[in-house]
């Protein structure tokens, strides 16, 4: 076995991937990947410490979030960033162990002697070396000596606090931080180097794993809306117009922006990808003229559809798959994001990204027009909160379907198509993140004025979707699990992790799952968590339709 990764939906046969990821990422990435969780833990655990005293350093916090989610499914597979991660680690850790030693003979407190038992700070100039020493963290290696179960649970952790990382990590770029929300993360971490073995006690972990998600998912709306304004309801343009052309994808609205800026008198159009569609929304960024449009669909789909795009393409944050050999010379990467001989952007300046999309052919016409709706976030929903309530009240909407999170390639997300398609026409959808392109170009129709598919946005935007269903619930005088709304979710990376911890914290029950169960949640963990919160797989789309209307 070269290596061993089961943090996302796609691993190999449901278990674990252990030659090479389905990813795309190798066996020394996944090593280096390791190491730097690894290292990061270490570090967390002086920053803990440090900030129970008092003390803080800023630049650890940020370095925290962002080594995290470098290490989140499809974001980075160059080695050589991982190995500038590690030398930034091992500055990191020198200065949270300083900061703590300081603030403990401050306080007359005698100062802790950490052990580490890998030395992952020697050798950072030898990528071998570093591997090795990331093969010796390895998730086999501690499932061998803490069993499935303790090992899962911890890894279920880890992987929420990336999810979380992920969304603090952009809220920070926006400029919107706070310093507790970083010690929660540090204090997380700390705990697991204590190798904690009680089943309940890591599933209580995992739980406040979903408050700091929701907590990161917070920070995250006020940094967009605050900078961007409230997404509003919005006609996107689908199909491609005449012209050059340049395609952003991942998360990253400060990225696009810049680009839009950047790409104003050009005569270059910019679209959206993935999970991108949601900024054409926001009133900052559609205000942008050469904002033409969406192109494509969920993420999975990148290597036929970058093929086929005329134009230079950006990668910001995750989603990103192998390029292919026809469109590697016209990709680009942005943020976090990174590919081996792809070139990344540093410093804001997209004059690479411009000058690939002016020397590409573009689009030699226009393509009969087609158009969705988006920006059905909290606001807009809340503005007409009133007339959803009196027509629930009238008996015209039975049932609410929140159905969303992340698409993928593997077998069994036709469930979700088919699930939205049967839907009676007496029920509204509100739909999140990359899941949606399975059914958000089909034609729903309307329920006295209120659309029947609402797109609240991107996954983060499961915040706006929360806060919808906790005001509605306040407004008919119930608990939101006495509302009639029925959770019906996919999920393939680590953001759809940190936001099912986040539900479950919230008290959520009777969620449906799929379109498989992660192999890091064993059976008996399982059926704590059916026992507790009734979640359950996905069945048929019959069944689990008359199991929601029936039982709301």
């Amino acid at each position: 076995m070269d290596m061993f990764c089961y943090q996302c939906e796609a691993t190999a046969k449901g278990t674990g991937c252990t030659l090479v990821g389905v990813c795309g990422k190798d066996p020394q990435v996944a090593a280096l990947q390791d190491l730097l969780v690894y290292a990061v833990k270490d570090i967390s655990r002086y920053a803990h410490r440090a900030g129970q005293l008092g003390a803080r350093d800023r630049d650890v916090d940020v370095f925290m979030v962002k080594a995290l989610f470098s290490t989140l499914t499809n974001v980075n597979f160059d080695p050589a960033r991982f190995q500038g991660f590690m030398d930034e680690a091992a500055v990191m850790k020198d200065r949270a162990q300083k900061l703590y030693e300081k603030a403990a003979v401050q306080a007359k407190q005698t100062v802790e002697k950490l052990e580490c038992p890998v030395r992952w700070w020697e050798g950072r100039d030898n990528l071998d070396t570093l591997t090795r020493k990331g093969r010796e963290v390895g998730i086999d290696k501690r499932t061998a000596k803490l069993g499935t179960t303790t090992a899962g649970l911890q890894e279920l952790i880890v992987y929420g606090l990336k999810g979380a990382a992920a969304y603090a990590d952009h809220a920070q770029i926006l400029g919107r931080e706070d310093a507790q929300h970083y010690a929660a993360y540090h204090e997380m971490l700390d705990w697991l180097t204590r190798q904690p073995t009680d089943t309940g006690e890591l599933l209580g972990r995992a739980l406040k794993v979903g408050e700091i998600n929701l907590k990161a998912m917070e920070l995250l709306d006020a940094a967009n809306t605050s900078t961007y304004g409230h997404p509003e309801p919005t006609q996107v343009r689908v199909t491609p117009v005449k012209g050059k052309c340049i395609v952003v994808s991942g998360h990253d609205l400060k990225d696009l922006e810049q680009l839009l800026r950047q790409t104003q008198g050009q005569g270059i159009n910019v679209y959206t990808h993935g999970e991108m569609l949601p900024c054409n929304a926001y009133p900052g960024l559609k205000k942008y003229k050469h904002l033409v449009g969406n192109y494509g669909g969920a993420w999975q789909d990148q290597r036929s559809e970058f093929d086929n795009f005329p134009g230079a393409i950006l990668m910001t944050t995750n989603c990103l798959q192998k390029p292919k050999g026809s469109y590697q010379g016209r990709i680009f990467t942005s943020g976090l994001v990174g590919w081996p001989d792809v070139t990344h952007i540093t410093d804001g300046d997209f004059t690479p990204v411009i000058e690939a999309a002016l020397a590409a052919p573009g689009f030699p016409e226009d393509a009969p027009a087609q158009y969705i709706t988006v920006g059905f976030g909290r606001n807009t929903v809340m503005s007409v909160a009133g007339k959803v309530i009196d027509l629930v009240k009238q008996g015209k909407i039975r049932h609410f379907y929140l159905i969303g999170g992340c698409d993928g390639a593997k077998p069994g997300r036709n469930y979700y198509t088919e699930f939205a398609e049967q839907v009676p026409d007496d029920c509204v959808i509100l739909t999140l993140a990359c899941g949606k392109y399975r059914f958000n170009k089909l034609e729903f129709g309307a329920i006295d004025g209120i659309p029947r598919l609402l797109d609240v946005g991107q996954c983060n935007d499961a915040y706006s979707a929360v806060q919808i269903a906790v005001a509605l619930a306040k407004a008919f005088g119930v608990g939101v699990n006495d509302l009639p709304l029925s959770l019906i979710l996919s999920w393939f990376e680590q953001k759809a992790v940190a936001i099912l911890l986040t539900l479950l914290y919230l008290g959520l029950r009777d969620i449906r799952l799929g379109p498989s169960l992660p192999a890091f949640v064993t059976p008996d963990v399982l059926q704590v968590l059916v026992d507790k919160f009734a979640i359950q797989p996905i069945g048929t789309v019959p069944a689990d339709l008359a199991a929601t209307l029936g039982a709301k």
